[in-house]
């Protein structure tokens, strides 16, 4: 009997997803062994393969999030081209879609349908909002995300404006969410033979991010405003960026991590400060 080689061999992903968020989500699974049909709408395809940087007429950006896929591109105004999804859909196990809310079902594919067509089928839905409520119908790109959940004003110096971070935080882990909810959604498949609709959204993963500020504003009934506090963190001490005689670097060095850095640092008669202590002191409700 055959092995298989990887976690997800032999499963097929049907995958309606464009620029990062949702290609994220479907290079995880193909870096998994997961068999990845990527649907892509004639003439053009993904609009990503015209971003830079272009070499031999394809784009980088485009390969680094749809590496290991096979593309189809198709004009589903079409019947035939219709009727080759709905033949797809009845084979796959997961149809992965970050198209706006409402795109996905005027195309035909809701999951209403493609539950009828295969019901062990696993849909996962990405967007900014998610696919329902008050903001479901915004357009979610990852800077949306950021100052929706409070993100971005935690970014910056003190009494400045935020930064935006040039790196794309929201919806690559968006696509890693969604990525963690299909593989569960599969298991829960295994256990009672059938499929489910996973609805996630930027706003949401972005709000994960907040592993202090949430608890510490409702807990202390906004005595504590979390705020941007530029290089350094504004609750923990040592913790942040720090300029040093080659360059800059991180230190982290709380409790047991102290006594750590005054020896590194030549400087014992440190020890006697309690890292952090201060803080917790005055923070204590």
């Amino acid at each position: 009997m055959n092995q298989p080689t990887h976690l997800l061999d032999g499963y097929k992903v049907l995958d309606f997803t464009q620029f990062v968020a949702g290609p994220t989500c479907t290079l995880m699974m193909a870096e998994m062994g997961a068999e990845i049909i990527k649907v892509e709408f004639a003439p053009k395809g993904d609009p990503t393969r015209a971003f830079p940087v272009m070499r031999d007429g394809r784009s980088g950006y485009f390969v680094q999030h749809n590496r290991g896929k096979q593309s189809i591109c198709l004009d589903l105004k079409k019947p035939r081209a219709v009727d080759l999804i709905k033949d797809l859909i009845s084979k796959v196990d997961v149809l992965v879609q970050n198209y706006a809310p409402g795109v996905i079902g005027r195309l035909g594919f809701d999951y209403q349908v493609v539950n009828e067509i295969n019901p062990r089928l696993v849909m996962c839905s990405i967007s900014g909002f998610g696919q329902t409520g008050p903001l479901a119908h915004l357009t979610g790109y990852d800077g949306c995300g950021q100052a929706f959940s409070g993100f971005t004003s935690m970014c910056g110096e003190p009494n400045e404006a935020p930064y935006m971070p040039m790196v794309a935080f929201g919806d690559v882990s968006t696509g890693a969410h969604a990525m963690g909810a299909v593989a569960c959604a599969l298991l829960y498949r295994e256990r009672t033979g059938k499929g489910q609709h996973l609805d996630i959204s930027l706003l949401d993963t972005y709000f994960h991010y907040h592993e202090a500020a949430v608890q510490m504003a409702s807990l202390s009934a906004g005595e504590i405003e979390p705020t941007r506090s530029g290089r350094h963190a504004y609750y923990l001490a040592p913790a942040g960026i720090f300029k040093s005689r080659d360059g800059y670097m991180i230190v982290a060095a709380v409790e047991q991590q102290w006594a750590e850095l005054c020896n590194a640092m030549d400087a014992r008669n440190w020890l006697t400060i309690r890292a952090s202590r201060t803080i917790q002191r005055v923070w204590r409700i």
